[in-house]
């Protein structure tokens, strides 16, 4: 029996051709990325067929790092915001349906994460699912996450799934590293076992530094962090976070990586710019370790998010990995920077078939889930 839900469209849902938009917006808090993808027999993972992006204005993104600490009427703010946030996905949505002329299937938005707390068995990705749906007159999907914490698991990562399906290789054992606010990595070997989990730290602790030094967003190119040159002893501090000696499946967030942690183990007198880099050679340093210590046959390893156009950070990983041949996922076909709006427009498309969009072995879930909370038109 078909899916209940894909009445609600059957035709359009069951078409030869799905068209499905991904929303992200991350844990670096820059902006939205609206990926328009399109789903058939010829391509099961999908192809990019336009893209969108809208950065978030400063006063937003303020307001949702205070919501990742506990304060006075976060409710109501939180509410407010959710819906601040379904109008911007919107705006968005539209102007990537206007400028493709493509009327889409359905809308798979990741949500802005404000609280991982997998410990207490929740997750919060702030989007109001019916009002962004009102706004585009569309089905939407989101709440992706939760239903893998119900099931045991971390609700993350979730990108490893996609990565299997759709950068596996008979001949050679890869490696996808996802370098957004926070790392993660999936090991894919040729046959066998696949492993999926957060790193720790990819950009949020860069671009937090260099914000509050700087008045930039982030560190373009590490090019401010390379006039300064990391300082040992801090760096084994913080390397020392007991977050890198857990066993996967593990999955981190700014509860563990935060700007307080880093300033709670300076004793005041480091440059910046020291201290810049030194956070610099945390994220490749955590993410060379992670693939020695679980990966280490692999030939082939490929970065996407942000933290691939960081010539600085890519230098380091090399240096720390010179076995390796390191690449972007430009080379595999899908780029970089919209890998995982691709991915949540995957994971969309796994909902509305009736598909689990969990890798197990990466969450630690119980079983395989299908995953998301469903908006109608």
């Amino acid at each position: 029996m078909a899916p209940t839900w894909l009445l609600w469209n059957k035709q359009q849902a069951l078409s030869d051709r799905a068209y499905i938009i991904g929303l992200m917006s991350g844990t670096s808090l820059d902006g939205i990325d609206a990926a328009m993808i399109a789903f058939d027999t010829e391509h099961p993972t999908g192809v990019l067929i336009g893209k969108q992006f809208q950065e978030y204005p400063p006063l937003l993104r303020q307001q949702i790092l205070e919501l990742h600490d506990s304060s006075s009427d976060e409710l109501h703010r939180a509410s407010l915001i959710a819906n601040e946030l379904a109008d911007r996905y919107a705006d968005t949505t539209n102007r990537l349906i206007t400028n493709t002329s493509i009327t889409p299937t359905a809308i798979a938005c990741h949500g802005q994460t404000i609280r991982h707390r997998p410990d207490a068995g929740y997750t919060i990705q702030l989007v109001n699912g019916s009002r962004l749906a009102e706004r585009t007159h569309t089905m939407v999907i989101t709440d992706f996450r939760n239903r893998d914490i119900a099931a045991g698991g971390q609700g993350a990562p979730l990108v490893p799934a996609f990565h299997v399906a759709a950068f596996r290789h008979p001949q050679q054992h890869r490696v996808i590293v996802n370098i957004g606010g926070i790392a993660n990595l999936t090991d894919i070997p040729s046959t066998g076992k696949v492993i999926g989990f957060d790193c720790g730290p990819g950009n949020a602790l860069l671009d937090a530094w260099c914000l509050q030094h700087t008045g930039q967003a982030y560190d373009d190119n590490g090019a401010w962090g390379s006039q300064g040159k990391a300082i040992p002893e801090l760096l084994a501090k913080y390397l020392s976070h007991p977050y890198f000696q857990l066993p996967a499946p593990k999955s981190a967030g700014r509860e563990q990586f935060n700007l307080a942690w880093v300033n709670s183990q300076l004793q005041g007198h480091e440059s910046p710019q020291d201290v810049q880099a030194t956070l610099l050679q945390l994220t490749a340093l955590s993410v060379a370790d992670a693939i020695n210590r679980h990966c280490a046959l692999a030939s082939e390893i490929y970065i996407c998010g942000g933290g691939a156009h960081n010539g600085a950070l890519i230098s380091a990983l090399r240096t720390h990995l010179p076995q390796q041949r390191i690449e972007l996922t430009d080379k595999l076909g899908i780029d970089a920077d919209w890998l995982e709006a691709h991915a949540f427009a995957w994971l969309g498309w796994q909902t509305l078939q009736g598909l689990p969009g969990n890798l197990t072995d990466a969450t630690g879930a119980a079983h395989p889930c299908i995953l998301g909370a469903i908006y109608p038109a």
